[in-house]
């Protein structure tokens, strides 16, 4: 329940008179009761009429609170015409419609001056079954809902116009009405939409939902009413390559805060005129918050980039690790696109064997969010015998907040290599057992030539922990390395012409070159081991 009071009683009047409809009334009357807004539009407008009508101090109207059903509109004009104002904040007569089946001939809809129709007939029945038929097509798996609305902009021009219009009438009164006191349009939309989506869907609105249900309203005559703020303030619009119009709703309301009162009314009409057209709904969008699925991969082909690989626009490689994998998640997540993440990464000619490496892959907007521990390991399989060149394991749904883990202390992690290495001079076991020896070297790498086109140069000090060889011929050996994550092993056996010292090849006092490089782990903990 929720009272007007004899100062609202001539605000109602004025605002009724102006082409206003009901419920943008109760907003700038002040009026915070929620389930009041979401009455019937012609019992609103009939319990207005009777506030006007029958009003006594002692006895003041009620308004029962009720949530049946919207129905179409059918807005009826008021009987009395009070004062308004003029574009020159002059007092000017409003003409009353006295033949209330008339106008409800010349016009089935009276479009509100205010709020543009938003808060008639896009809160019917009719609407929100649209709006819900979308959502249904759209195939999401959700469990609750956020709702958005993005307004026109000139809504702010036709609100201000209006709280100026009462402002002045409630001063005659010896009242104020602050700006921010009136019931936000947005507000009252929702209070409004929410219940009748969450019955329709058959879920409850929650705020913190990752599942939006957003509606885009637009107005034909955006443009044309708001121009002359782009006069007065040419500061505020400036054009972008995104936006069709630089009368963006932020635009908008920065010009409003700097206008000066009276310029306002000297270029747009107090009370804002009734519009020509009712508002549209541009589009009835959803979207899925990110879903994250992380695992790690072995990659056992020397022909296989981590990422695509396309110089110059053209792809030299048919296939990716990530592409590999992420072809079977798009599928059944459904999602519109994905952006992968790794621990480090490998070369194009370079395997990643034992446990592989921890990846996470970031799916956008999925239409499927649900998949059990059985699922995910289907889904995993279904990878794995897709390819020769890749394995997965451990692949599981996780959190964005815990993606942090792979990357947290990235260079304090170790990896362990495995090298096969050529020297030019012969080489006897002896002449490299000195190598398992050597501990905590510490290098200078200069940016590797390979990679200086899209790294900046820079000497970067990295450490080989431990290594160990195995001979194998006089030309030929492996080294088995554990390093400090980020190091350049190729350019650590051949030197990079210098850039990197100390090196295989000053160690051995010979050319040394590497012929297969193998990461055989990777020595992050995440993310968590499953029972495959």
């Amino acid at each position: 329940m929720s009272l007007l009071t004899e100062k609202d009683r001539p605000i109602v009047q004025l605002l009724l008179n102006t082409g206003t409809c009901p419920r943008c009334i109760l907003r700038f009357c002040c009026v915070g009761s929620q389930t009041l807004y979401r009455r019937p539009y012609k019992d609103l407008m009939k319990d207005l009429k009777e506030f006007l009508k029958n009003y006594q101090e002692e006895d003041p109207v009620c308004f029962d609170v009720v949530d049946p059903p919207c129905k179409k509109i059918r807005l009826e004009h008021t009987e009395e015409g009070p004062d308004g104002l003029n574009h020159n904040g002059v007092l000017q007569q409003i003409p009353a419609v006295n033949d209330e089946n008339t106008a409800m001939e010349n016009s089935a809809v009276k479009v509100c001056n205010v709020c543009l129709g938003i808060l008639q007939e896009f809160c019917e029945v009719d609407f929100v079954k649209k709006v819900c038929q979308k959502v249904s097509s759209a195939d999401y798996q959700f469990t609750s809902f956020v709702f958005s609305v993005s307004l026109p902009p000139q809504l702010s021009v036709r609100e201000r116009a209006a709280w100026l219009l009462v402002k002045q009438e409630m001063g005659k009164l010896g009242l104020s009405l602050a700006k921010d006191d009136i019931v936000q349009l947005k507000e009252a939309y929702k209070w409004i939409i929410h219940p009748q989506l969450s019955e329709e869907l058959g879920v409850p609105a929650d705020g913190k939902s990752l599942f939006e249900v957003s509606v885009v309203f637009a107005h034909p005559e955006t443009d044309e009413e708001c121009h002359f703020l782009a006069t007065a303030c040419p500061d505020c619009f400036k054009p972008a390559k995104n936006k069709q119009s630089v009368f963006t709703r932020m635009a908008v309301i920065k010009a409003l805060e700097k206008i000066k009162e009276e310029d306002f009314l000297k270029h747009f009409p107090c009370p804002p005129s009734s519009p020509k057209n009712l508002c549209v709904a541009l589009e009835i969008q959803c979207n899925n918050g990110a879903v994250f699925v992380a695992g790690r991969y072995n990659k056992y082909s020397r022909n296989l980039p981590q990422t695509p690989w396309i110089i110059d626009g053209e792809r030299k490689l048919e296939s990716s690790v990530e592409e590999l994998i992420s072809e079977h998640l798009m599928a059944e997540f459904k999602a519109d696109s994905f952006n992968f993440s790794s621990s480090g990464r490998e070369d194009v000619d370079v395997r990643t064997l034992g446990k592989g490496r921890p990846f996470a892959i970031e799916l956008v907007n999925p239409r499927r969010i649900h998949f059990t521990a059985e699922e995910m390991k289907r889904l995993q399989q279904t990878i794995n015998n897709s390819s020769d060149k890749i394995q997965v394991r451990d692949l599981q749904l996780v959190t964005r907040s815990a993606i942090g883990r792979m990357k947290e202390g990235e260079e304090e992690k170790t990896k362990t290599y495995s090298a096969l290495i050529w020297t030019d001079k012969a080489i006897q076991k002896e002449d490299i057992a000195f190598l398992d020896d050597i501990k905590e070297l510490k290098l200078d790498q200069k940016t590797p030539l390979r990679v200086l086109h899209r790294r900046p140069l820079a000497v970067r000090c990295r450490i080989i922990h431990t290594m160990q060889s195995e001979y194998i011929d006089e030309h030929h050996f492996r080294l088995h390395l554990k390093t400090q994550a980020g190091t350049y092993i190729k350019e650590f056996v051949h030197g990079d012409f210098g850039r990197t010292k100390p090196n295989i090849g000053s160690l051995l006092n010979r050319t040394a070159d590497i012929l297969e490089l193998d990461v055989e782990s990777v020595d992050v903990d995440w993310p968590p081991t499953l029972d495959n």
